[in-house]
């Protein structure tokens, strides 16, 4: 049988021949295919009469009679990937989890089908009423009551009251892992969840019990995140006695997170900056960090944002991370929160199928979203509204055709219903932008416009029909470069996409890669199928 594979200027393992059954050398790519992927077993470059081939088992030695090794590439088993102290600290098998995806989209079932599986996920809490996160956390606690799950904290700049509620609710369900996403600046309510879960040990030094992985896309807020808690925000919280005076002494010992997931080109909130430039500059600061602070456990750094195929999953894991994240990938798996239609939407889109769009919860700030394009207008209709805020200070000032238009294709409602409707949200969330609405119509025109940016979302959720040119649908490159991935395979039907599946194949993957990679760079030339990693269904 001629072998598949060849030789580019491989040198082998000078001294060392392989010794092991002749009969386990493989030579097709089938074969070898199969070979790389018993991710339990080392693997053998051999050359063998003249041909090279990948041997499993055996052993290398330094018997001449043995067979030539050209290369040599270690067991890879999943486990084997990012940091196992990461995975102590949170219960789940592998160093990989789902990250949040707002207004439930990362769902009660999400979250629990991953932890029954060993993997871990983030409910999405971010614009849901607390009534409806307490819902969750009951749900999701009773299904895994030792985890692992986290919640998510979404900063609210505009509304604070809600930050401070969803905290306290945290805190009174014992809800052990906190995932903070779009922080601006640190918050006493953050503060609060961390400082409240800290006690002393026998030996003095502090034991955390309310773990944290700030998910942050800027170096000068992830400093903020490696250092000890502000001390201004410590002594109010101790003032206002939400916190003891030694929880506020340990809380100076230890950094606000425990870990900080570096947020690339993702959906949702995004500076849209590549992983290969941050990483680096986050790990020297971690390190720059620990040098001055000594902390017990270093802060350990993770990847998220375009992470969708185990090709980005291997580059990470090689660029240093504890860890990596998953988002786009999830939303489209039968688990998420989103809608049939919104799936089907994801599962067909491109790459390059994207847009940057005003953010709803930060809309007057003009921070902004990254969104599928394809199928939908949300992204032109919120820009045309942003641009209006920004150059008029009433919704009155605005010319009475543009009014018109608004009112008949994009809201769909007349502005002074959809006021009255937003007075009743916010008497029973946040009074205080009712009063902030009032007193300035720049503001009332702002928290109309946010109607219709949260509704949006929720629409694409729940399926609303008649609003699909409406949907606000969070998604990166990384959804593109999956369905590119899995085209042609049974993974390209979106009913078929489970969130574990999905996760085992992205990680397994990664590890297939991985060997063939570490191979190439000994000198072994793959032919070109076996160089891929083509996800296939497990047999029933």
């Amino acid at each position: 049988m001629k072998s598949e594979l060849s030789l580019k200027g491989a040198r082998g393992l000078k001294g060392l021949t392989w010794q092991g059954e002749k009969g386990s050398v493989c030579f097709s790519g089938a074969d070898i295919h199969r070979a790389l992927l018993n991710l339990e077993e080392t693997i053998w470059a051999v050359e063998d009469q003249e041909k090279i081939g990948l041997a499993t088992g055996g052993k290398a030695c330094s018997d001449k009679d043995g067979v030539n090794i050209l290369g040599m590439t270690p067991a890879s088993p999943l486990e084997l990937f990012g940091d196992r102290e990461f995975c102590k600290t949170y219960g789940t098998q592998y160093a990989y989890y789902a990250g949040a995806m707002a207004n439930g989209i990362s769902s009660e079932n999400l979250v629990i089908t991953l932890g029954k599986g060993g993997w871990m996920g983030s409910f999405g809490a971010g614009g849901l009423s607390p009534a409806r996160i307490e819902s969750a956390i009951q749900k999701i606690r009773e299904a895994l009551p030792d985890g692992p799950y986290l919640f998510n904290l979404l900063n609210s700049p505009n509304e604070p009251a809600l930050e401070e509620r969803t905290v306290a609710l945290y805190l009174k369900h014992g809800v052990r892992v906190l995932e903070a996403s779009a922080y601006l600046a640190m918050t006493a309510p953050l503060v609060h969840y961390r400082a409240a879960g800290l006690s002393r040990a026998a030996n003095g030094a502090p034991v955390i019990g309310n773990r944290m992985i700030a998910k942050l896309s800027r170096l000068e807020m992830a400093q903020r995140f490696l250092e000890p808690a502000p001390a201004d925000l410590l002594s109010r919280l101790v003032e206002e006695k939400k916190i003891t005076p030694l929880q506020a002494e340990l809380a100076r010992q230890v950094p606000m997170a425990d870990d900080i997931t570096v947020e690339a080109d993702s959906g949702g909130h995004t500076d849209n900056r590549p992983l290969v430039c941050m990483i680096p500059a986050f790990l020297a600061l971690r390190d720059a960090m620990q040098e001055k602070h000594h902390y017990a456990q270093p802060v350990r750094i993770g990847a998220a944002g375009g992470i969708g195929t185990p090709d980005a999953a291997l580059a990470a894991f090689m660029l240093g991370v504890a860890y990596i994240v998953t988002g786009s990938v999830n939303q489209a798996c039968v688990e998420s929160g989103a809608s049939e239609h919104t799936r089907k939407l994801l599962a067909e889109m491109e790459m390059a199928d994207v847009a940057m769009a005003p953010a709803g919860d930060m809309f007057e700030m003009g921070a902004r979203v990254q969104v599928i394009k394809r199928g939908t207008m949300f992204a032109m209709r919120a820009q045309k509204l942003y641009e209006l805020y920004t150059r008029y200070n009433a919704w009155e000032e605005i010319p009475q055709a543009e009014r018109d238009k608004l009112e008949k294709t994009v809201f769909k409602r007349d502005f002074g219903s959809i006021w009255n409707d937003t007075v009743k949200f916010f008497m029973e969330r946040d009074p205080r932008q009712v009063e902030r609405g009032n007193a300035n119509p720049k503001d009332k025109m702002a928290l109309v416009f946010r109607w219709y940016l949260g509704l949006s979302s929720h629409w694409s959720a729940s399926g609303e029909k008649g609003r699909e040119m409406d949907y606000q649908i969070w998604t990166g490159p990384a959804m593109g470069a999956f369905n590119n991935w899995v085209k042609g395979t049974y993974l390209e039907n979106p009913r078929n996409r489970r969130v574990v599946d999905v996760a085992k194949h992205i990680l397994r993957g990664c590890a297939y890669l991985y060997r063939v990679r570490s191979l190439e760079m000994q000198g072994i030339v793959f032919p070109e199928a076996v160089r891929r990693y083509i996800p296939e269904q497990a047999s029933s």
